[in-house]
C-alpha cells in the first residue's frame, strides 16, 4: 500500500505542477495538498508505532501543513509575504521534529553542532551572494538552513555510525530535502524565476520527504 501512496504522490505532484504553471493556483493548491498528503499517509503505513516514528509522523504532517501554506500566497497575493514566512516556519518546526527524533541516536552531537553551524555559515555566504532578500527573510533564512543543516549532519552521523535501512533512507532524504530548499530559495529570491528550478525542487522535495517516511520501515 505504501508503494501505491508513492506513484499517486509522483503523479499528484506533477499534475500540480501543470496547474501552478497554467496559473491555475486554487486548483493547485488542492493538488499539492493532496500529494504532501500521500507522503503523510505513506510514512503511518511504514511506522512501526516506535518512539521515533511517533516523532517523525508529526514531522510529515507539518511538512503538509507547510506545502499548502507556501501556495497559498498565490491564492491570496496581497498577503503573500507574511503566508511565505508562516509557511517557512512551520517547515522549520517540521525540521525541529525531526531532528528531535533522530538526535537521541546521536553519539557525537556536540561535533555534528559544530560541522553543522560551519557548514551553515558558508552556505549561507554563498547564497547571500547569489540572492537579493529583505533582512526578515535573511534572518528567517539563516535560522531555517542552520536546523536543516544540523539535521544533516546529525542524520549523517547516524548513518556513518550505524548504517541501516533507516539510518541510510533518513539520511538521503535530509540531503535531498536540504538540496530542494536550497533550489527553492534561489528560484524565489534569485531574481527572475525559473520553472526549471521550479520542477527540481518539487521533484527533490517530494523525494526526500518519501524517502523520511519509507525510513520508518526501518526501524
Amino acid at each position: 500500500m505504501q508503494y501505491v501512496m508513492a506513484i499517486l504522490c509522483a503523479v499528484l505532484a506533477g499534475v500540480f505542477l501543470y496547474t501552478e504553471i497554467k496559473e491555475q493556483y486554487v486548483p493547485a493548491v488542492i493538488l499539492k495538498g493532496l500529494a504532501s498528503l500521500c507522503f503523510v499517509i505513506t510514512g503511518m503505513i511504514c511506522s512501526n508505532g516506535s518512539q521515533t516514528a511517533g516523532i517523525i509522523v508529526p514531522g510529515l504532517i507539518l511538512g503538509c501543513i507547510a506545502d499548502v501554506l507556501l501556495n497559498l500566497r498565490w491564492v491570496f497575493k496581497e498577503k503573500g509575504q507574511p503566508i511565505f514566512l508562516v509557511g517557512i516556519l512551520v517547515f522549520l518546526a517540521g525540521h525541529i521534529v525531526y531532528l528531535a527524533a533522530v538526535l537521541p541516536l546521536s553519539s557525537n552531537a556536540l561535533l555534528c553542532v559544530v560541522i553543522g553551524i560551519v557548514l551553515t555559515a558558508l552556505l549561507m555566504v554563498w547564497l547571500f551572494g547569489q540572492i537579493t532578500a529583505k533582512p526578515a527573510f535573511k534572518i528567517f533564512g539563516v535560522i531555517y538552513i542552520g536546523a536543516i543543516m544540523l539535521l544533516n549532519c546529525v542524520a549523517i552521523g547516524n548513518l556513518i555510525r550505524t548504517p541501516s535501512m533507516f539510518t541510510g533512507l533518513f539520511a538521503a532524504g535530509a540531503v535531498l530535502f536540504l538540496i530542494s530548499d536550497i533550489v527553492l530559495i534561489l528560484n524565489t529570491f534569485g531574481g527572475k524565476s525559473r520553472q526549471s528550478l521550479r520542477i527540481t525542487n518539487i521533484a527533490l522535495y517530494y523525494a526526500g520527504q518519501l524517502l523520511i517516511a519509507f525510513s520508518l520501515l526501518g526501524l
